[in-house]
């Protein structure tokens, strides 16, 4: 079964999702097209030979698109997603679900009345390799209960357009899902440490800062997330646990040495650092559609990660830590 996908929204991260499913991912062809900007929609469309819809809801209605792949502007999530679970079809978001935990908690609450899971939220991170490899350590037990945990997040650069809030919302949006999912709960408490900022940032920009986050269970969590670092994309993460260590390793696919010494090439951008995460996640996400089944994130997940952002978005102005509000998980995504 080949699955039809709608792809509303077809950005920068939407054409490389496009690139993928026509050239390394089996058993999914994107159809139709549709974005804010017409004359965007209309080049994707006719390099791949999709329909062009001229709106979101007009494309989930489609009897010819079985299912939809939402890679718009976060503001615009919502809606979309919701039209897409009334129409009763599987929906791949790109993060965040919603700009917003009230937002997030409209979802759920559809998709509850619909019966069945039908949201896989865009969080890369849990299909790569190296942090799979490091989630199946933490789970065995074999270095004890986890104690502390640090995450780092940097870019080379962002645009002018990056707000002062998107280092939590944009950003460390996936640090926080990563802390989550790692530990298998949630996030607790939340506040914003403002080192010296970088010369290099717009001077909208608090750059770079710490979030320091306190797990259900008390584990202490530091997220540095540096936007302005001038020289890589830079994703890093270690576990302290009660009797030992595990981290991820530098990056690398080659490393030379000579009168220089040792190096390695730095990525520079998530396609390129994630490259192979992306692919699993969307042929993981195509193949359960064509079964009728759910992988991956769910709404609740996009939920909770919101949560601790509407929380950390707070604690930038107000005085730490926050607590992060949480509804009791319902049975549905248990």
């Amino acid at each position: 079964m080949t699955v039809r996908i709608g792809m509303i929204g077809p950005g920068g991260m939407g054409r490389a999702h496009i690139e993928r499913i026509r050239t390394v991912i089996a058993s999914g062809e994107v159809v139709a097209v549709s974005d804010i900007d017409p004359g965007n929609a209309q080049r994707v469309a006719e390099g791949i030979g999709a329909k062009v819809f001229a709106s979101s809801a007009e494309l989930i209605a489609s009897d010819a698109v079985d299912a939809v792949m939402i890679c718009s502007y976060g503001p615009a999530h919502r809606d979309d997603v919701l039209a897409a679970i009334r129409a009763g079809k599987p929906v791949f978001c790109e993060k965040p679900l919603a700009p917003t935990a009230s937002e997030c908690l409209e979802i759920l609450q559809a998709e509850q009345e619909a019966g069945r899971r039908l949201v896989t939220v865009g969080f890369m991170r849990r299909f790569d390799p190296s942090y799979r490899q490091l989630k199946a350590i933490v789970d065995s037990g074999e270095i004890g209960e986890p104690l502390i945990m640090h995450s780092r997040h940097r870019n080379p650069t962002v645009p002018e357009r990056y707000t002062w809030d998107m280092a939590i919302n944009d950003t460390g949006i996936h640090d926080i899902d990563t802390m989550r999912w790692l530990l298998g709960e949630e996030i607790a408490s939340v506040r914003v440490d403002k080192p010296k900022r970088t010369r290099h940032r717009f001077p909208h920009l608090q750059d770079p800062l710490v979030l320091i986050l306190s797990s259900a269970s008390g584990v202490w969590i530091d997220v540095e997330i540096f936007v302005n670092n001038q020289h890589a994309y830079d994703i890093q993460c270690e576990v302290v646990s009660e009797s030992g260590t595990v981290r991820l390793s530098d990056q690398q696919l080659v490393e030379r040495t000579g009168a220089i010494g040792r190096s390695h090439l730095l990525t520079m951008d998530h396609n390129e650092r994630f490259g192979a995460a992306f692919v699993t996640e969307v042929q993981e996400w195509i193949s359960a559609v064509a079964r009728g089944e759910h992988t991956g994130s769910t709404s609740w997940d996009g939920y909770a990660a919101a949560c601790v952002c509407d929380a950390a978005v707070r604690a930038l102005t107000d005085d730490g830590p926050i607590a992060v509000d949480l509804i009791e998980q319902p049975a549905f995504y248990s």
